[in-house]
């Protein structure tokens, strides 16, 4: 896409998300962008390496005018690159690793200025000099000498050199009157990188708390580039590697916080995780995700007579997402309900080899009349013939497929994480509580629990009847669209 012309009044920061990838994250930029169509938008796309993505998968709204992409770890090819001079300034790259390391303090302030990174030290000291080299092999000896050095080699230079990138990106960024980032990590700090060096306001949202999500996939990202299996067979407390990427992770997200004038949560619990974090509650607010109710209250027309034997996951084939539990519970719910029919709603591209690992376990557990992916499908079309929405995550923010469920008559059994507990049984307070449950909460990783509250809710129409009652009443009063774009054009108003 083409830099437009027009003056971008919002630039949000998209890491891993928009427009390259479905739901989620992607589906509320893309419903925010396309609710507001009095404001301009721009993205930047942060992805981890291009081959790792395809083509758009949303119709651009109109009001987008503006679009780029960069990408933190593409491999580098050609011929290794000629050693570069030395520079005064390198020392401070002790400062900024010790930062990196340490439970609290503010980054220093020579390294909040972009000219740190394209001048002092440029990407070239820190991947190319000897005094890189010297740096590297100084703190591997300090701190983990037990370890193989090429881990510890490549965990040094990948930690450190997105930063540079994201230097170089600010450098060029467009003007606008506001940066909204959807997360800390990356985006959260190319987003406080800007604002120091621009004056510009900028907005923090969290959707799941990216320290603690990037905590869970640590072990399963390509990204990192160190010897899995000798690191899985170490203790957690001397897993020094790992240790490293989360202490990264935990101080760029508090470098976000200090910097954001507005920080945004999805629920209450969301906020107290990111007050523990390092926020400021004085920062927080928080703002319910909202769905259009009237538009999708249409799906309630089309459902038959029964209650369809089908259980629905809409979401991604990916770890986090926990799709193996859902199968062990469907093993358990085909025993008693010969006919149900478990159905997988979302793409199986994003991680390929656990799709596959997915697939082959439906098949060793004799589940292939029973257990279906579906890959992406229009909702609309899906939730009249679903009976129960499953959510059998072991992280999450505020989902808005369980409230895409509810305004279509559709209860949800979910696991008890991020604010599936409030959706459910009522957070908002004893009005929200008195309006009943919407379905059931279970404990992560655990089939058997599933499976009780599936079958209990497709074979006794009262308590289905009564969860849909609830689902349709809590989405009507609490969580509907408008709402939520009145409260982001508010903030966004207020701080500009």
């Amino acid at each position: 896409m083409e830099k437009s012309k027009k003056a971008i009044d919002i630039l949000l920061l998209a890491e891993g998300t928009y427009p390259y990838i479905r739901g989620g994250v992607s589906t509320w930029i893309h419903q925010l962008i396309s609710g507001m169509p009095e404001l301009n938008f721009g993205i930047v796309f942060l992805g981890s390496a291009r081959s790792e993505y395809d083509e758009m998968r949303y119709k651009l709204p109109e009001n987008l005018v503006h679009l780029e992409t960069h990408y933190l770890f593409e491999e580098e090819g050609g011929h290794p690159a000629k050693r570069v001079p030395d520079t005064d300034s390198f020392e401070s790259i002790e400062d900024l690793y010790s930062w990196f390391k340490s439970a609290d303090g503010d980054m220093p302030s020579t390294m909040k200025n972009i000219q740190f990174y394209t001048e002092k030290v440029t990407y070239k000291h820190f991947l190319y000099g000897k005094q890189s080299w010297e740096f590297i092999k100084e703190k591997y000896s300090q701190n983990c000498p037990d370890l193989p050095f090429i881990d510890y080699f490549w965990t040094v230079r990948n930690i450190h050199k997105p930063i540079w990138i994201l230097a170089d990106i600010v450098k060029k960024l467009p003007e606008c009157r506001l940066l909204h980032s959807p997360s800390t990590g990356y985006a959260g700090f190319l987003a406080s990188l800007a604002s120091y060096n621009t004056g510009t306001p900028f907005v923090l949202t969290e959707h799941g708390i990216y320290t603690r999500e990037r905590k869970i996939d640590m072990l399963t990202a390509d990204w990192i580039k160190f010897q899995k299996p000798t690191l899985l067979k170490q203790p957690e407390e001397f897993n020094y590697i790992k240790k490293m990427w989360v202490s990264f992770f935990e101080q760029i997200g508090v470098f976000s916080y200090r910097r954001a004038d507005k920080i945004f949560s999805l629920f209450s619990g969301a906020r107290d995780i990111q007050v523990y974090f390092g926020a400021d509650r004085s920062k927080t607010k928080i703002i319910p995700n909202g769905v259009n109710v009237d538009e999708l209250g249409e799906c309630c027309l089309k459902r038959p007579a029964d209650i369809p034997k089908v259980i629905t996951l809409i979401g991604r084939v990916v770890s986090i997402k926990d799709i193996k539990t859902f199968i062990r519970a469907v093993r358990i719910v085909a025993n008693e309900i010969e006919d149900i029919e478990a159905w997988v709603v979302g793409p199986l591209d994003e991680d390929p080899l656990y799709a596959q690992e997915c697939i082959n376990m439906v098949e060793t557990l004799k589940l292939e009349s029973n257990f279906y992916f579906k890959g992406f499908q229009n909702i609309k079309d899906i939730l009249p013939q679903t009976g129960l929405l499953t959510l059998t995550s072991v992280s999450e923010g505020m989902p808005l497929t369980i409230l895409e469920g509810y305004a279509a008559g559709v209860p949800c059994v979910a696991t008890d994480v991020g604010s599936c507990r409030d959706l459910i049984y009522g957070g908002l307070g004893e009005e929200d509580e008195a309006i009943g449950r919407a379905g059931a909460v279970t404990p992560i990783a655990n089939p058997s629990a599933l499976a009780e509250n599936y079958i209990r809710f497709l074979t006794d129409n009262e308590a289905w009847i009564s969860a849909q009652k609830a689902a349709l009443e809590r989405v009507q009063r609490y969580y509907r669209q408008d709402t939520f774009l009145e409260n982001y054009r508010m903030a966004y108003k207020e701080v500009m």
